[in-house]
């Protein structure tokens, strides 16, 4: 009996040591997860450079498309890129996702903007970034609108859009531009809140309203903050998500709140590491670096309030950071995506910087793609 009950332990003890060690620890990431992956049905919606990109069902039955676009007739000695200029905000419209009709400029900074319109210029001699993160040569000319959101916000009854700026002779942040005609073309002017500078001082602002009509405001480094009823401003000090961190906590950004199966949802971006320890979105010194980057991952967490505490973060698309998601009229659920051209990721792309469209599926309180979505 005695060497029954030893045996017992020793196989015991090892199914929990294997449990263990298959268990993945909170921070590291499967970047070969096949689930996980952007199906490679997955093409361009359309052909025009984009990062950010942004989808969205409005009332009117269109479905709308904005994002981080280029200059169109400015000349690049190199690839097209937005890091140091860019002229404004652009919009095309869909009914049915597969056909998408331009609607042209919506916003332009020089025009509608105000603290926004003058760009911040470096003279002969100071040192400014001659190079973007990508190796694009930059103008010594820093003025471009990023990241830009468009939100049907259905107790005011009019269309808002949250953008940022990168650098200006106002400043960066990000504002909020209400449409004076109540269509999602605009023309839009600042609310009141950021009529004469940035209403948060960080990049990656958002809106989220939920089903009782109160608005939130959402910003970059988990921030976020109420908005007034009639949309002016923000009706209380910016707090900060609650939030079940990695550690040490990496860089974050693209924050974006929505609600479903009576869970609120905090979408971010991280970037996944490849290193000789294993895939991971904690960042170490010396062990993670721009060199180890493959994907920049759309990581969620789920919550009972708004405020927090979120639980654990999961990666719902590999590759498919600062994005959002949305349902179509059937009520099935999209992510966008924009083919992202940094990371080791974007060699698998025969092209990068264009609007892409996710089919996704809920299961046990998770989102993530739905490979089986054509064949429905």
């Amino acid at each position: 009996m005695k060497l029954i009950g030893r045996l017992g332990l020793i196989l015991l003890t090892g199914f929990i040591s294997i449990c263990t060690a298959s268990a993945q620890l909170y921070g590291t990431a499967n970047t070969n997860a096949p689930e996980l992956r952007v199906p490679k049905s997955v093409k361009p919606a359309f052909d025009y450079w984009m990062r950010d990109t942004w989808a969205t069902l409005g009332p009117d039955g269109y479905y709308y498309i904005t994002g981080t676009t280029s200059t169109p007739d400015r000349h690049f000695p190199g690839q097209k890129h937005c890091w140091d200029w860019n002229d404004g905000l652009y919009l095309w419209r869909s009914k049915d996702m597969k056909s998408w009709e331009a609607m042209g400029q919506i916003w332009s900074m020089e025009k509608d903007g105000t603290w926004q319109k003058k760009p911040k210029v470096y003279k002969a001699g100071e040192k400014y970034q001659k190079k973007s993160i990508n190796g694009d040569p930059m103008d010594n000319r820093f003025h471009a609108v990023w990241a830009p959101e468009m939100h049907y916000i259905k107790s005011a009854k009019n269309w808002f859009i949250v953008a940022c700026m990168n650098e200006s002779a106002g400043g960066r942040g990000s504002f909020i531009l209400r449409s004076k005609t109540g269509k999602p073309e605009g023309p839009y002017e600042n609310i009141e809140g950021n009529k004469e500078k940035a209403i948060f001082p960080n990049i990656d602002g958002s809106l989220f309203e939920d089903t009782d009509g109160t608005v939130y405001f959402v910003g970059h480094n988990h921030y976020i903050a109420r908005m007034k009823p009639d949309m002016s401003g923000l009706a209380e000090e910016l707090k900060t998500l609650k939030e079940k961190k990695y550690d040490p906590e990496p860089y974050i950004e693209g924050a974006f709140i929505f609600k479903y199966d009576n869970k609120y949802h905090l979408v971010q971006a991280i970037w996944s590491h490849r290193t000789a320890e294993g895939d991971t979105y904690i960042e170490k010194k010396g062990v993670t670096s721009p060199k180890t980057r493959y994907s920049y991952d759309c990581i969620i967490s789920t919550a009972d309030n708004v405020y927090g505490p979120y639980s654990e973060r999961y990666n719902a698309i590999t590759g498919g950071g600062h994005n959002n998601l949305f349902q179509d009229k059937a009520g099935n659920w999209w992510a966008t995506m924009f083919f992202n051209p940094r990371g080791a990721q974007a060699a698998e792309y025969k092209v990068t910087c264009r609007p892409g469209l996710i089919p996704m599926i809920y299961e046990n309180g998770k989102f993530k793609p739905n490979f089986n979505y054509k064949t429905k």
